[in-house]
């Protein structure tokens, strides 16, 4: 059947500009009656060939998990009315990538730590190999993350001291090769901002911890794919994982910090797997 120009137009996209598939708009008149009602497509856009008399109507978007968008939109004498790009926000303004698999890219993120030294300055260490998976839900509160971080692979960039670290005293890293981390829930903080709860697996203790998680969005890769960027930190305790050592210099002050704040910058990339190259 050829269109014969009328009808309705739309885009529902969410402020990054992935599209809504789910989304459902419907078109009332001045009366509040429902004239008209239609889904997105899977890019996110809304069709209809159905014609509508002339005049104003109120078109209302809404989808699982974001705010509902209300906008006035008028129809020409053509029976035509474009609604034109319509972005949903999350629910609660907290925003996450699009639903699906997000793979972490270790080449292009760091697991870092650091740690009080004499109390008057900081040793900086990171972990060179991990890997990790975030699945990102529909219902956002159910998203998962799980890493696994060699344990081997600290490096604060001094032999001796990594050396050290490795051993029975810190990481004991013959008899606990992996540290683990598996989340457990999501919460909204903020605008862009999450608290992940789930378990530590460090030093053979699991341990509850939370990460404060900031989303620093998406975008697109040489490679042909899709990155989301987030930034994560949190703080640990190293008694809680039976990590006791502790010199006492001369002065009465300890060697190390008990207290170590992890930093992570990670970049994800969309799908099951990594880019090759």
């Amino acid at each position: 059947m050829t269109s014969t120009g009328a009808g309705l137009r739309a885009q529902i996209r969410t402020r990054d500009g992935w599209a809504v598939q789910h989304a459902v708009l419907t078109v009332t008149d001045m009366t509040g009656a429902q004239v008209l009602r239609a889904a997105a497509d899977e890019e996110g856009a809304v069709r209809s060939e159905q014609p509508l008399a002339p005049g104003p109507y109120t078109v209302i978007v809404t989808a699982v998990g974001y705010a509902p968008a209300a906008s006035t939109a008028i129809v020409t004498a053509s029976g035509r009315m474009d609604v034109g790009a319509v972005v949903l926000a999350r629910q609660g303004g907290a925003e996450l990538p699009p639903p699906g698999a997000w793979t972490i890219d270790p080449m292009h993120s760091s697991v870092a730590a650091v740690a009080q030294h004499l109390g008057i300055s900081s040793v900086h260490g990171r972990f060179t190999e991990f890997s990790g998976r975030i699945e990102i839900a529909e219902d956002l509160e159910k998203s998962r993350v799980e890493a696994v971080i060699k344990a081997a692979s600290i490096d604060t960039g001094n032999g001796m001291r990594d050396g050290h670290l490795r051993s029975e005293d810190f990481l004991n890293v013959e008899t606990y090769p992996e540290l683990t981390y598996r989340s457990s829930g999501l919460a909204p903080a903020g605008t862009d901002r999450w608290t992940v709860h789930g378990e530590l697996s460090l030093h053979g203790v699991v341990r509850p911890v939370d990460l404060e998680l900031s989303y620093l969005g998406t975008g697109p890769d040489p490679w042909g794919g899709v990155r989301a960027a987030f930034r994560a930190t949190a703080e640990l305790r190293r008694e809680e994982f039976k990590m006791n050592y502790n010199q006492v210099v001369a002065a009465g002050i300890a060697a190390i910090g008990t207290t170590l704040k992890v930093e992570l910058d990670i970049q994800a990339v969309q799908g099951e797997s990594l880019p090759m190259g």
